[in-house]
This record gives structure tokens, C-alpha cells and sequence, in this order.
């Protein structure tokens, strides 16, 4: 029989090659293979968590040896500043210094913790915060150091490793059977994504988090009939090569990628993708621009199951202007980063929710003719939240100016380390690539377990 006269004989004019790349643009993307772990249905939000216990002296002082706790996180919220922010401005300021410049340091909730002036909402939840003021990288160029950031290895030209989202899916699974596992919401196209896993742990890539999901509907001129006629015959055409290349993992990711998407077309979970279903105050309260739109999607989407976000705000890389353009992205960062937390509390998730926040290195201590600062992988600031995290604690320490790491210094392994250990799972676990190298979530990275 011959298939593609049957094929036109039933769709007219459309070529199956047309009719192919049009199906694949309804459909793929939307959805991804099981995991080989599928996870229960979500199961109830446990209490918030209670505000630690500070020490009122000094926050600074090294953390006290106490019962290691493991992490009570399994799902995460990734804030990826893009270009490198400058931590003596946001979360390690050093007042009184000449590099200091004029942002001032401000009081927070926690004694003796301080943070930029244009942090003031986050100032007040400190205490579900652990700073991390000693992180330093051997990268300082922002695509490898970005890359190093997401997959803990430096960038080859002959293999791509996969990123810390794709490593969470691949080793936990899902928790939500319907939605996608790994999200990524906003950032450019230089993202390692599944690397040499499968394809099925790569993030789903969103643009405008206010647009929802994209392709997720029929247009409105293909109605259900003709659309299930279609599929039929697109099984029908494609089952001799299916099952002539059953053994391929991305022929039967492909295969996957449709029933996946197939089926998150016609679930209510999709409305986990529809910001119109909140109150127009807690949109607000999020901030009306990307970032803070793409922080309330990712609150929305945990508390609908999926296990990785990955939210992304750029605009850092402050050479020129460092001081105006701090305070403008310092005001979207502070706004939808607070909302973030205070929404995930109120709902019992903060717990179970590992908040991360990381750039890829920090910023010169020296401002520059142009009122900058330039790039500085020597020492930068990161930060934790819920998860299992102990707030209004600082990790590490560096030196009067902010130059060196001065103590407890954590390189980029260490905190994907950190970030599996929160999660529960063995940082050091051994995943093959297609070449039969072995790689890690970590690297040879050591969690920083005192922060539990």
C-alpha cells in the first residue's frame, strides 16, 4: 500500500513532512518522558517552618557542630542571575570601605546581618535565608562559567554534561505523572539542558511566563475529529520505523513526547500554567515584569508537583553603571524573590522547597572608570532557603574588601552538592555517559551539610 497516497488522499495538499513539523510543533515540547522513577501523587504541604534560632551576637561565627540532618527537600526553585552579580552590593557588602561605593548596607531580621540597601523586603526574611558569602569558580568567562554553574564540569568540546535540573530528574523522578519534570522559565539558548542524558530530562523551555503554555490547544479551525484522525494516520505511517528502531532511546523518547504531550492537552493540570487564576494583588505582589511573573509561575508549578524550575533574570554583567543598574535589578530581584518566599511559606511548601539563588562569579571590589565593576570568580555570595536549610546563618566569610575567600571557601561542585543533598539524593551517585565515562551530580563536590 502505498501510505503517503493515503496520507494525501485524506489530508489534501498537506505534505507529510508539513504535516509532521506541524504536529511537532503542537505537540513537542509540552511533554516528556516518564521518568524511571514515577513518584505518588503530591501528597499534603507539612506545617511552615518555624524561624530558627539565631544566634544574637554574631551570624558570622562558624556554625555550631550539631546532629546532621539530611535535606527535606524534593523539589527545587533555581534563580539563575545571568551575568555575574556583584555580591558586595546585594548580600556581602562591606561598609566603610573605600570599594563599598555608595550603596549603603542595611539592617536585616536577623542581628548582625547585613545586606544591600535595595534588598529592604528580603532584609526582613533573613531568617528563612543561609547566605553563602565564600563561593568562588575557576571560570571567568560567563558562557563556561554559566555552564560550570549548571553541571558542575567544565566545558568540553567533546561531550555536553547534562545540567543540575536534568540530573535532579534523571535521580528523583517525577512527582507529578502529567506535568513535566524540569521547567525552565526565561534565559538565552546557551543552556547545557539534558546533556548526554535522555532527552526526556531536558527543561521544558517557556519565554513570557503570562503566556502559559505554548501550543498546548488546538487552533481553533482543527477540530478534536480531525485532529485524532490525524494522529491515527501519523501512528499508522510511523510504525514500521518505530518498530524497526524500538531500541533507540530518542526514537522512543519521541514516541513518549507525544502520548505525554497528548495527555497534558486534555488535564486539568495544565492550569498550572495559567497565571490568570491568581488574584490580580498576588500578581503585583510578584512584580509586572518577567522575572517576577516567571517566580509566581514556578511557585504555582511546585505546588502542582514539578520538581525542577529554573527561573532566570539577567542584566548583572555591570561593567558601566554598576550602581543604577544594581538598584533597578536589586528592585525586581527584592520584590519577586520575597513574594517567592513569603507565598511558599504561607502554604506550607517552604519546607519541602529548596530555594536556590546563583550567578555564575561575582564583581571586581575595584569600580572602574566607567563607574563599574568587571568580572571577579574569586570570590561571589549565593543563597539557600527552605528545604531543610537553617535561616539567618552565613557560610564562609572573605576578606575586608571582598577580594579573596577568607574562609570556608565553597566552589561550584560544593553547592551542586549541597543542592542534591537537600533533595535527598547521594550526590556521588555514578551516571555513565554514552561513552561509558562516569559523571556526577557533583563532581568531586562535598555537600555543605552544616547548613541542615
Amino acid at each position: 500500500m502505498n501510505h503517503g497516497r493515503q496520507f494525501d488522499s485524506l489530508f489534501g495538499e498537506s505534505s507529510r513532512r508539513v504535516f509532521t513539523a506541524r504536529l511537532a510543533q503542537l505537540l513537542l515540547g509540552v511533554g516528556l518522558m516518564p521518568a524511571t522513577r514515577i513518584g505518588a501523587q503530591d501528597q499534603p504541604p507539612t506545617p511552615a517552618d518555624e524561624p530558627p534560632q539565631n544566634d544574637p551576637e554574631n551570624p558570622h561565627r562558624p556554625l555550631r557542630i550539631q546532629p546532621v540532618r539530611q535535606g527535606q527537600a524534593d523539589r527545587v526553585i533555581y534563580l539563575f542571575m545571568g551575568g555575574g552579580m556583584s555580591h558586595l552590593d546585594t548580600f556581602d557588602p562591606k561598609p566603610g570601605t573605600d570599594v563599598q561605593g555608595p550603596i549603603e548596607a542595611i539592617r536585616t531580621s536577623v542581628p548582625g546581618m547585613r545586606v544591600g540597601q535595595y534588598l529592604p523586603r528580603l532584609a526582613k526574611q533573613m531568617n528563612h535565608i543561609a547566605l553563602i558569602r565564600s563561593m568562588h569558580t575557576t571560570q571567568g568567562a560567563h558562557e563556561r562559567g554559566q555552564y560550570f554553574l549548571r553541571t558542575s564540569y567544565l566545558m568540553r568540546g567533546t561531550i555536553q554534561h547534562p545540567s543540575v535540573g536534568a540530573w535532579t530528574l534523571k535521580l528523583a523522578g517525577k512527582l507529578n505523572p502529567t506535568l513535566p519534570g524540569n521547567v525552565r522559565i526565561g534565559g538565552g539558548s546557551q543552556h547545557p539542558s539534558a546533556g548526554f542524558l535522555e532527552a526526556q530530562f531536558a527543561p521544558l523551555p517557556l519565554g513570557d511566563p503570562s503566556n502559559g503554555l505554548p501550543n498546548s490547544r488546538l487552533p481553533e479551525d482543527l477540530t478534536s475529529d480531525r485532529f485524532q484522525r490525524r494522529l491515527h494516520m501519523a501512528e499508522f505511517v510511523d510504525r514500521p520505523f518505530r518498530k524497526h528502531y524500538k531500541e533507540i532511546k530518542q526514537v522512543r523518547a519521541r514516541s513518549d513526547a507525544y502520548r505525554e504531550a497528548l495527555r497534558l492537552m486534555h488535564s486539568k493540570e495544565l492550569a498550572a500554567f495559567d497565571l490568570n487564576q491568581e488574584p490580580a494583588w498576588k500578581q503585583e505582589a510578584y512584580g509586572n515584569d518577567t522575572f517576577g511573573q516567571g517566580c509566581l509561575l514556578a511557585q504555582r508549578l511546585v505546588a502542582h508537583g514539578v520538581r525542577f524550575v529554573e527561573v532566570a533574570l539577567g542584566g548583572w554583567d555591570t561593567h558601566q553603571d554598576n550602581f543604577e543598574q544594581i538598584e533597578q535589578q536589586s528592585e525586581i530581584l527584592d520584590r519577586a524573590l520575597s513574594a517567592l518566599l513569603a507565598d511558599l511559606n504561607s502554604q506550607g511548601l517552604l519546607r519541602r522547597t529548596l530555594v536556590v539563588l546563583a550567578t555564575e562569579f561575582g564583581r571586581t571590589p575595584r569600580i572602574n572608570a566607567n563607574n563599574g565593576r568587571d568580572h571577579h570568580p574569586k570570590a561571589f555570595s549565593t543563597l539557600l532557603a527552605g528545604g531543610g536549610i537553617q535561616g539567618g546563618r552565613i557560610y564562609g566569610r572573605t576578606d575586608l574588601r571582598g577580594m579573596e575567600v577568607e574562609q570556608d571557601g565553597v566552589t561550584i561542585p560544593d553547592l551542586n552538592a549541597t543542592i542534591a543533598y537537600a533533595l535527598k539524593l547521594k550526590h556521588d551517585t555514578i551516571v555513565s555517559s554514552p561513552s561509558g565515562r562516569p559523571f556526577k551530580i557533583g563532581n568531586r563536590g562535598k555537600p555543605i551539610v552544616e547548613l541542615f
